[in-house]
Formats: structure tokens, C-alpha cells, sequence
């Protein structure tokens, strides 16, 4: 069997583990952030479990880019430049200032999103710098990169406002939990696993990879669910919730 015929078998059982985790996630929310439980096992600083699970997956695609066999190829540079900028942001800068930074989460989170992230940079980088042929600079000019990098820099954009605005309503408070305002938290509940959720569809569409999509849909399996706990969380917590506000997508869910 050759290489990509295994490859292309690994992500497709990959992406049934991912329904499993979708469906799984409807009936049970990942214990860490508001719904940490006290029964969740060892637990550790969020904020260092933050960085130890993100950095992997920053460390993994240099790596593969490092080992791979196109070290000085443009789009593979381009590709690892956005992986890069946005595995720095979630590495370094999210741990300092997100909410809740002194919380404790359970280590069976930080292994299982540590063995996740393992396994996304694996596939995308090796995908990218050893099997792609997306190699000729004219990609970066085809319209379906040129999509894919404008909703990347548009979700991106759109998860760092949305902290931004969730670290400043705690810093105004003592204590506790308040109702976020502002950008689409007037629509959605969950405005920055929105913006996740655009940015990694980006990618899928710059990269016109399987790896991409795979990526993308991962991301829905588990910001989908818990966009619908947190969305019920706030309206179980506050009788002035704003009632026309959805979970994760304005007028539908």
C-alpha cells in the first residue's frame, strides 16, 4: 500500500472518531472552564495547560516543515506562516490574558487535546510538505487560496475580538460571571468559537485538502456542542438574557 493510500484511510477513520466525538459532546460537556466539575480527576493551571497543549502543535508543524521537501518552497512557506501566526496567538498570548487564567484544568483535557493537536499538525504538515502538490506559486493567486485566506484572517480575527471583549468584562467585575455585549456577542453566545470555526473553514479552502476539511469538521464536532452548553449555561444563569441570541450562528443555532 502505498503512502497516501494509508494517509487517506488514517483521515477517514480519523473523521469518524470526530462523528463519535460530536455526537458524545450533545450529551456530555467537556468538564473544564464553567463546567469543570470537582470529580474530574488531577487537574492542573489552566493557563500553563493552555500552552503545553497548544505549543505542541506549533512545534510539530515546524518540525515537519524543517524535515520535510520543500524547505524554500513559497506556498509551503505561506502555509506554515499562518499556521504559525495563529498556534503563537493560541500558545502565548491567549494563556496571559483569557478569562479565568488561575483555574485549574483536569490533565485527562490537557492529554486528550494534546493527543488531538498531535495528531491535526501531523496530518495537515505532512500533507502539506511531503505529499501536496500545491507547490507552484501560482496557487497563491487562485481564488480559491485567495477565499480561503480572507475567511482565515476574518475568523481570526473575529475569536481575538471576542476575547478581547470576555477579558475586559472580567477585569470590570469582582467576581462572578456577567452577560458579554458587543461585536456578535449581539447575536450569538459563542461568537469566538464562531470565529474559529470560519477561520479553520479558511484554511480547508486555501489548502483544498483533506487534511483541511478534516481540521474544519473536528473543530465543528467540538465547538458546535459546546456552544449550545454554554448558550443554555447563560440562559440558565441569567433571567435577562437576551432572547434573541442563538448558541453559535445568527437566526438558526
Amino acid at each position: 500500500m502505498i503512502e497516501t493510500e494509508f494517509f487517506n484511510i488514517f483521515i477517514a477513520g480519523w473523521l469518524c472518531v470526530a462523528l463519535i466525538t460530536f455526537v458524545l459532546l450533545f450529551f456530555r460537556t467537556a468538564p473544564y472552564g464553567r463546567h469543570m466539575k470537582s470529580d474530574g480527576g488531577p487537574t492542573i493551571n489552566s493557563s500553563w495547560g493552555w500552552v503545553f497543549m497548544e505549543v505542541i502543535s506549533l512545534l510539530l508543524m515546524i518540525l515537519l516543515f524543517v524535515a520535510g521537501n520543500r524547505p524554500g518552497n513559497t506556498v509551503a512557506l505561506v502555509f506554515l506562516g499562518m499556521w504559525v501566526f495563529h498556534y503563537s496567538y493560541r500558545s502565548f498570548l491567549f494563556p496571559l490574558k483569557r478569562r479565568g487564567g488561575n483555574n485549574r484544568m483536569p490533565v485527562v483535557i490537557l492529554l486528550s487535546a494534546g493527543f488531538f493537536n498531535i495528531i491535526n499538525a501531523y496530518i495537515n504538515g505532512r500533507y502539506l510538505f511531503y505529499i501536496s502538490d500545491l507547490h507552484m506559486e501560482r496557487w497563491l493567486l487562485d481564488i480559491r487560496f485567495i477565499a480561503g485566506f480572507f475567511l482565515f484572517g476574518l475568523g481570526f480575527t473575529i475569536n481575538v475580538h471576542s476575547d478581547k471583549i470576555l477579558v475586559n468584562l472580567r477585569k470590570s467585575k469582582a467576581k462572578g460571571y456577567s452577560i458579554p455585549y458587543g461585536g456578535l456577542y449581539r447575536w450569538v453566545s459563542c461568537p469566538n468559537y464562531l470565529g474559529e470555526i470560519v477561520e479553520w473553514a479558511g484554511w480547508a479552502i486555501a489548502t483544498w485538502s483533506l487534511p483541511g476539511a478534516t481540521f474544519a469538521l473536528w473543530t465543528m464536532a467540538n465547538l458546535l456542542p459546546r456552544s449550545r452548553s454554554h448558550h443554555r449555561w447563560y440562559k440558565s444563569l441569567f433571567d435577562d438574557y437576551p432572547e434573541q441570541r442563538r448558541a453559535l450562528i445568527p437566526f438558526l443555532f
